[in-house]
């Protein structure tokens, strides 16, 4: 078939791997696959340049079905030997590559110039609110989104024929320059995009223009994306898709972006890989013990006990190793979860539970004042107060006091200059 004898087998799964795809990949899988890794390790997004080379190497022998054939079958030395048109040894510049995948040259100009570098599109940044619950167990959304695309029909031209036509309007350059006069000698030059050509530079014939884009040279696709949320994700956290925003002519595709934000939860605070919970005790349960259920963000139920004897005192905090937050890439290793414990205590006693708590409590301590000085004594009575509120009606009644003031002096001032007047 080909005029020589079939080499021996040699290594036929190189170039699938480079893409990342199995064997059975479909040529839409392939293009999915090349397109979103070129666009990751491109050199003009900091990319390494062999690994780029690398995939239009592998893309382009696997995207041809005739190479591809002789690769399954007899590996990358039949291609090597020249087998297939001489797919391996005359490999394509992996930029050209790039540039006629995408419809237009990454470095400008519409061929394999190199002149000037091609501009980089725009990335689209959404909010992703989740709950602290799918923060600590992870999750997958799937969101739906519009976005440009290049126009298939035209190849991203905008015109039937593929020719456009130099904006007279902005000479091409897709920039107006217009001057206002703000006064006498002076004025204010401002630059801004062309209202003729929409900043591109060039304009298409009424009748060129491509029936599907209407000469725009993208169309709108409706795009699904499976956001995978991974256990212990922070809060300000980005998941990003390569080359997934607005596609435009001679433009290099731009991220979309998704930023983690973490609802408040009723119940729980996170704090790094920490968990923190407040929880009540009523007076006896603090002096006498506890014992209560804690439910958890997975839905398990923690027994929380206090110790034989153990006084839990208001404002105090106890810890639970392994039990706040998964870490972010290691999940089987989790921060603590801190329990802040506040002590109810009853609003007032009876004389007879006074007499009952004074026989089991500590003694308490001996009046350091003699009668004669308790007589000498004036007597008060204690009030409860908020002192958050008492602190701001002091705050606001100076406040007042000294507007008030202000005031006074400003009348009594213009009293005083009336009479030096007459």
């Amino acid at each position: 078939m080909f005029g020589r004898a079939p080499p021996s087998k040699s290594d036929n799964t190189k170039y699938y791997e480079v893409l990342g795809v199995p064997k059975t990949a479909s040529p839409d899988d392939l293009k999915k696959a090349y397109r979103k890794a070129a666009i990751k390790n491109h050199p003009d997004k900091g990319g390494d340049p062999e690994k780029f080379k690398e995939l239009a190497h592998a893309y382009e022998v696997l995207s041809d079905p005739e190479k591809r054939e002789i690769y399954d079958q007899y590996g990358e030395d039949a291609l090597k030997e020249g087998m297939g048109g001489g797919g391996g040894g005359g490999m394509h510049d992996p930029f050209d590559i790039f540039s006629s995948f995408f419809g237009g040259s990454p470095f400008g100009g519409g061929g394999s110039s190199r002149g000037r570098r091609q501009r980089r599109g725009e990335d689209v940044v959404h909010a992703l609110k989740v709950s602290l619950e799918d923060l600590y167990l992870g999750t997958s959304k799937k969101l739906s989104l519009s976005r440009n695309v290049l126009c298939k029909k035209c190849n991203g031209k905008g015109s039937k024929s593929g020719a456009s036509l130099k904006c007279t309007g902005c000479q091409g350059s897709g920039m107006k320059v217009s001057i206002r006069q703000l006064g006498r000698g002076m004025i204010q030059q401002m630059q801004q995009p062309c209202g003729d050509c929409r900043g591109t530079g060039e304009t298409i014939n009424d009748k060129d223009r491509c029936p599907q884009c209407k000469g725009d040279k993208v169309v709108q696709e409706k795009k699904v994306l499976d956001v995978h949320v991974d256990k212990g994700m922070q809060n300000g956290q980005k998941i990003t898709f390569p080359g997934e925003a607005d596609e435009a002519p001679d433009t290099v595709t731009g991220d979309i972006v998704f930023v983690v934000q973490q609802k408040e939860h009723p119940k729980y605070k996170r704090k790094g890989d920490d968990l923190f919970i407040e929880h009540t005790l009523p007076l006896g349960e603090a002096l006498c013990g506890f014992q209560f259920a804690l439910s958890h963000l997975d839905g398990r139920q923690l027994l929380i006990k206090s110790q034989p004897g153990e006084v839990v005192k208001p404002d105090s905090y106890k810890a639970i190793n392994d039990e706040g937050m998964p870490i972010y890439q290691r999940p089987f290793m989790k921060g603590k979860l801190y329990i802040h414990f506040n002590v109810e205590f009853p609003d007032s006693l009876s004389t007879e539970q006074v007499e009952a708590l004074e026989k089991i409590l500590p003694p308490k301590p001996q009046s350091k004042l003699t009668d004669m000085e308790v007589d000498e004594c004036e007597e008060t009575t204690l009030h409860d107060v908020n002192i958050e509120d008492e602190m701001r009606r002091k705050q606001a009644h100076r406040q007042q006091e000294a507007y008030d003031d202000d005031d006074e002096d400003m009348h009594g001032g213009a009293q005083r200059v009336q009479c030096a007047q007459q």
